[in-house]
């Protein structure tokens, strides 16, 4: 008798978890000061993008690197937690649907799309904007437009079984739907929440809320881009 695993975690998001973790625990081994240095080196700073890449830590260089690595690095254990906690949920869906190498590519878009949103929100302002949450925002977006349609048509369990055999809600369909419009509209109120409800909090905990919302809109505009479904109806 085969047995299912507890844990049916995709590759993909196993390999993310590991190096965001190892990531982690390796900075916490550094001083204070390298520990310092490495995040702004490291982290997103619209700063660079007018005329200050050469005063900052990691120099022009940064300024195309930092795209990337800036989702790596995070501010503490609880950051941490809470963004593995939802790239497992929604960045499984997402991997066993669009394969191991486009998942990759799609949540470093969705990422880079979400510092997009931070620079030029925060045009010019030297802080340093750090951790995966545009790129899981994206996963999350993309994970709204295979879960929901999956529950509204019953195939909620294919979703594990056989996801690419669940047709992906078109853009059309989801901005008809009132369950999706619920979903994005309490994603965006709560980020709008912690912007303008909450500036201590804001201030004290760094939340990124403009690359949450970049990172969505990516992750729920271009995932039709990195379907891999292959039509039913195409077998002749």
């Amino acid at each position: 008798m085969n047995r299912e695993p507890i844990l049916n975690v995709p590759a993909g998001v196993v390999v993310a978890l590991a190096v965001l973790t190892i990531v982690h625990i390796g900075m916490s081994r550094l001083t204070d000061v390298d520990d310092e240095f490495l995040v702004w080196v490291l982290a997103f700073i619209p700063a660079r993008y007018t005329g200050l890449a050469r005063e900052l830590p990691g120099g022009p260089l940064a300024s195309w690197t930092s795209f990337l690595t800036h989702q790596l690095v995070h501010g503490d254990v609880t950051h941490l937690l809470i963004n593995c906690a939802w790239l497992l949920v929604f960045g499984s869906a997402v991997a066993r649907r669009i394969g191991t190498m486009r998942f990759f590519l799609f949540a470093a878009i969705c990422g880079i799309a979400g510092a997009v949103a931070f620079m030029l929100v925060r045009w010019g302002e030297t802080v340093p904007m750090v951790g995966a949450s545009g790129a899981i925002s994206g996963l999350m977006a993309a994970g709204f437009r295979l879960l929901l349609p999956a529950i509204d048509n019953g195939d909620f369990h294919e979703m594990r079984e056989a996801p690419r055999s669940v047709r992906l809600a078109t853009l059309g369909e989801c901005f008809r739907s009132r369950r999706m419009l619920f979903a994005v509209g309490a994603f965006v109120l709560v980020n709008f929440l912690v912007s303008f409800s909450a500036p201590v909090l804001t201030e004290s905990a760094g939340i990124a809320w403009e690359a949450h919302l970049g990172g969505f809109a990516a992750g729920f505009l271009l995932l039709g881009v990195f379907d891999l479904r292959q039509p039913v109806d195409a077998i002749s």
